[in-house]
């Protein structure tokens, strides 16, 4: 019995000491943030969200969906206007609240189509050391230095037609800045030089769409690299199917069909090693990415159709994954399976992707409710709050500070 006890407290002492040794988040340098999953370890964030325990609160004009980054004291997200002929960086001070920079990037004088639900500043920029990166689809990408807001480069030949307005976000690796262009006419992937902004790959989407229709052919998925058999492998999600390149060089390695358009969610990686990708209409699908080829009969570990969502990314947490439907149904997931370890309807729709504290989960709805909830085998509500007039961004988490962005503006939440 003694030595169970022992046993028993100093594993105790040694989870105390992990989750002493997990800091909080110091940037938050893309969408989804450091590591593009939603994971913000070590952040002590509060169960309550309101305008009232908030630390500031700022007006951002315009239209945008884009998610606010974070590189030290600076906080940088986009916008447009609702008719698409003036686009912009914003720049905030993380500690006040102040508006340090307000700059027009494009202005243009016949934009082509965005939907309603979609803005003409959605993609999330990217930010690192001295520089960010702002893309706007087809209008542009721009690199501005963060402490002078110059412009470093710029490149507005990258073209594609995207129908209903961009959305994919462009993620850093190494010396690229890597991002895909799948519209209505052409589909392919790009990788610029962070530092002149020259085109180092292009490749073109090798998939047999099954259509001649562009419309079957869109998606606004923001790529993901992870380590597979040792080596990065970037898993960049399109139309009917998701294509797997080594992220230097841009040469396919594997495809995986499963059908719809659309997609938007990040791939995220569970446990078991399988990359979990959604399509956009309603289908999700684990795939072992350990393949070449054609892997869609050979790496399909399963396919689920409940509750699936079509805009928010998922969350890992453990040997569990985590979702909320538009339609606010959250899911608990056996990654090994696909089944529901268990679904529960929480009030309002859904498009921004949910974030992890380390303890808890956050989901934010399209009204401005927020739900607080426990990871577990079991559904356990710890809490709901009303901040603003909606969310569609995902949120940003620098130390214990929860920065969100709702339709008209940002806010900072403290611990």
């Amino acid at each position: 019995m003694y030595l169970k006890t022992t046993i028993s407290v100093a594993a105790a002492f040694l989870i105390f000491l992990c989750s002493l040794a997990a800091p909080a988040q110091e940037n938050w340098p893309e969408f989804r943030g450091p590591t593009g999953d939603g994971q913000a370890l070590g952040a002590k964030l509060p169960v309550e969200i309101t305008e009232e325990n908030g630390k500031w609160k700022t007006p951002i004009h315009d239209k945008g969906w884009s998610s606010p980054v974070v590189w030290g004291d600076q906080i940088w997200l986009t916008t447009a206007t609702e008719d698409g002929r003036r686009m912009s960086a914003i720049c905030v001070d993380l500690k006040s609240g102040k508006i340090i920079r307000d700059r027009i990037i494009h202005e243009n004088e016949s934009p082509e189509f965005c939907h309603p639900t979609n803005s003409y500043a959605s993609p999330t920029p990217a930010i690192e050391e001295g520089r960010v990166y702002l893309h706007f689809g087809s209008y542009g990408t721009t690199c501005l230095d963060t402490q002078t807001g110059e412009t470093i480069w710029q490149r507005t030949d990258l073209k594609c037609d995207h129908f209903r307005g961009p959305a994919s976000s462009p993620i850093l690796f190494e010396n690229l800045l890597i991002v895909a262009f799948d519209g209505f006419d052409v589909q392919y992937v790009v990788a610029l030089d962070k530092e002149t902004g020259e085109t180092v790959w292009k490749t073109d989407r090798e998939i047999d769409y099954g259509s001649d229709n562009g419309d079957l052919k869109k998606a606004y998925c923001t790529g993901a690299i992870f380590e597979v058999g040792g080596e990065p492998l970037l898993i960049y999600p399109s139309a009917v199917a998701t294509i797997a390149y080594r992220p230097k060089t841009g040469v396919p390695v594997w495809t995986a069909y499963y059908g719809g358009m659309n997609a938007s969610a990040r791939p995220v990686r569970a446990r078991n090693g399988h990359v979990i990708l959604t399509n956009g209409m309603g289908r999700m699908v684990a795939v072992d990415p350990q393949g070449t080829g054609d892997i869609t009969q050979t790496n399909l570990a399963w396919t689920s159709a409940k509750s699936i969502p079509k805009k928010s990314s998922q969350l890992v947490i453990g040997d569990r994954v985590y979702m909320v439907s538009d339609k606010g149904v959250v899911s608990c997931i056996d990654p090994d399976t696909g089944q529901p370890v268990w679904q529960e309807r929480v009030k309002g729709a859904f498009a921004a992707s949910p974030i992890y504290d380390g303890e808890k989960i956050f989901a934010f709805s399209e009204e401005g409710e927020i739900f607080v909830f426990q990871p577990g085998n079991k559904f356990k509500l710890l809490g709901k709050s009303k901040l603003g007039d909606g969310f569609k961004a995902s949120p940003a988490v620098v130390g214990n500070e929860m920065i969100l962005r709702s339709f008209s503006h940002l806010y900072c939440i403290p611990k």
